[in-house]
């Protein structure tokens, strides 16, 4: 085991002892107090199976036969979750075959940042988080199941899914995705045409066309952000059948990956011999291989909200100083966008998670010894699943990469450490991705234009004011000022401005989105200006130091003459769209360095 990731991984254990054994005390004693069904009533259960067809309502006579529920975030105007549609059936169907039945425990929202990006949805985007691991508590509150299968893809509805299932941690639990929409308009094509509009160039339709061509049918977006990082989590992490991440929907062998979930589940059911709860699954290790598949594929700065928040779901504390560490000892061995041009699609086909997982082991960078959704060892992992005469079987990953420009070995990676960083000084802490930033621009010093709003920077932008070395700082954008939404809108200007030899970066206290691209953006700036930050006393003209190669973040401004300042007032939070409805959330929500959670003690 490489020495760095040994010692953050004791330092975890160490850290969470007291929450990791009262988070295992209390799934053991729900696990020890027998299954929930054996606790209902007569009436209950005849409640629980009275629209059920003849052959469950017999089935579900036998205390024996394992209950599976079914939890997915179906709906047909996200491309990732629009397939989820036909899945409950493809599980009841193979439940049935295993001697189980299955049952569709509920549904849980679930929004695309995507349709939402600069829009006043964002607001309640990073909550929906929060709310869907909430609708995973109310469709399992039943306690009727013996196993769950959770169906769901993109940016906060899985680490939703895993923060509500973590929940009911006795239960064993499989995530299940759709896969990848197959690959359309090339990822360099579409950054072009993306500039081209910011800069007037070009018009609404022939931007619209782009991005139809771009995003054009049923799966995941294909660029590699949030959703996509999700997938890679989740087999990291051993809540995946192997190798399913990245098979696209509409195709038999996803079809058959569907089937084997809802087997494998009924198999490791709560009242059977090979039971594997789900809180079993997610201990230190798992999250620090998490942590580990991060950064050796550059994955989205989104998880560093996420996975501290999935962690203490299971009692684990995981912080951002655990995180930097992690990345700089591992290798970036993948290069998709906005880290390079090739997509999910291309990176599978040249070898993928296996032959990553693969490589990550050998070096010592992986715990192998941990549980998974399969069994024990994450060794399961370093294979790809296919079909043979109809027949689901699995694969040794691939020897070597078949596109050195998309996927490297951990022993000649891209580059020698990881996609993200942890940068702290006089304006807090905050994290910058660094994997699509070129080396030439990951230090920047420049004066400081001061935004509270994204808009007022795009109006900025438009007028030509900022067509010079800056630092935008767009502040009042965090978790307790409007629910930290994602500012990708602002990306393209500042590619562009960088473009033109302008010496540009971004400081603030909302997120950016899993396409962080290739301006430096220190992001998830804590404390947010609304609670006290420094940010709040910013002022145009201040010179800021984003050093991420040093992970320094800094204000050349006396620091008596800093704490004098006023802050500046924030906006007027705007009324409507639903945003009215989330205010107890900003008032309850913890910082965002610790995941920016309503549901844990702060």
């Amino acid at each position: 085991m490489h020495p760095v990731i040994a010692e953050v991984t004791r330092a975890i254990i160490d850290r969470s002892r007291e929450t990791r054994a009262a988070y295992l005390a209390m799934i053991k004693a729900v696990h020890d107090d027998g299954p929930g069904r054996g606790k209902l009533s007569c009436a209950n259960w005849a409640h629980a199976f009275a629209a059920s067809p003849g052959e469950d309502r017999l089935r579900a006579l036998d205390p024996a036969a394992p209950n599976l529920g079914i939890v997915s975030a179906y709906n047909d105007m996200l491309s990732a979750h629009q397939p989820l549609e036909a899945y409950p059936a493809i599980i009841k169907a193979a439940a049935r075959k295993a001697g189980a039945t299955a049952q569709f425990a509920g549904g849980v929202p679930a929004m695309c940042d995507g349709v939402t990006q600069g829009q006043p949805g964002m607001e309640m985007s990073l909550f929906s988080r929060d709310v869907i691991a909430l609708a995973v508590g109310v469709a399992l509150s039943h306690d009727a199941f013996d196993g769950v299968i959770m169906l769901g893809t993109c940016d906060k509805i899985v680490p939703g899914l895993v923060i509500g299932g973590l929940s009911f941690g006795w239960l064993p639990t499989i995530l299940m995705p759709a896969g990848p929409m197959t690959s359309g308009l090339p990822n360099s094509e579409k950054a072009r045409i993306r500039a081209l509009f910011a800069e007037g160039k070009i018009g609404r339709e022939e931007l619209l066309a782009a991005e139809q061509a771009s995003y054009h049918g049923p799966g995941t977006c294909t660029f590699y952000g949030t959703a996509n990082s999700n997938q890679m989590l989740m087999e990291l992490m051993g809540l995946h059948l192997p190798g399913s991440a990245f098979v696209t929907p509409g195709t038999p062998l996803r079809e058959a990956l569907v089937a084997a979930a809802a087997e494998r589940c009924a198999a490791i059911g709560v009242r059977s011999d090979d039971y594997i709860p789900m809180g079993r699954v997610i201990d230190e290790k798992a999250i620090v291989n998490g942590v580990v598949g991060l950064m050796a594929t550059g994955g989205s700065t989104n998880h560093c909200l996420h996975l501290p928040a999935m962690a203490a779901a299971a009692g684990i504390q995981l912080t951002l100083e655990d995180m930097d560490a992690i990345s700089r000892v591992t290798p970036l061995m993948a290069r998709v966008y906005p880290n390079g041009q090739a997509d999910v699609n291309h990176f599978q086909a040249a070898g993928g998670l296996a032959f990553v997982t693969r490589q990550l082991l050998d070096a010592g960078l992986l715990h192998e010894d941990v549980q998974t959704i399969m069994g024990r060892g994450l060794s399961r992992y370093a294979c790809e699943p296919e079909l043979r005469d109809g027949t689901l079987v699995w694969r040794d990953a691939a020897g070597a990469s078949l596109d050195h420009d998309t996927l490297r070995p951990a022993a000649d990676p891209f580059e020698p450490e990881g996609g993200l960083r942890l940068l702290t000084g006089p304006l807090g802490r905050a994290i910058i991705k660094v994997s699509a930033v070129k080396p030439a621009h990951r230090k920047v010093v420049a004066p400081a234009v001061v935004f509270d709003s994204q808009a007022d920077y795009l109006a900025a932008f438009k007028r030509g004011d900022l067509d010079r070395d800056c630092v935008a700082v767009v502040r009042f954008q965090g978790p307790k000022a409007n629910g930290m939404p994602e500012l990708h809108s602002l990306t393209p200007p500042l590619s562009v401005l960088q473009d033109r030899g302008r010496q540009v970066a971004l400081v603030t206290d909302g997120r950016m989105s899993g396409a962080s691209g290739k301006v430096p953006a220190a992001i998830h700036v804590t404390p947010e200006a609304l609670e006290g930050g420094v940010l709040a006393k910013v002022r145009d003209g201040d010179i800021i130091r984003l050093d991420a190669t040093a992970g320094q973040l800094h204000i050349d401004v006396d620091p008596a003459e800093l704490a004098a300042r006023p802050a500046a007032p924030p906006p007027v939070l705007a009324p409507g769209y639903g945003r009215q409805l989330f205010s107890a959330f900003r008032g309850m929500v913890g910082a965002a360095d610790a995941g920016a959670s309503v549901l844990f003690e702060k």
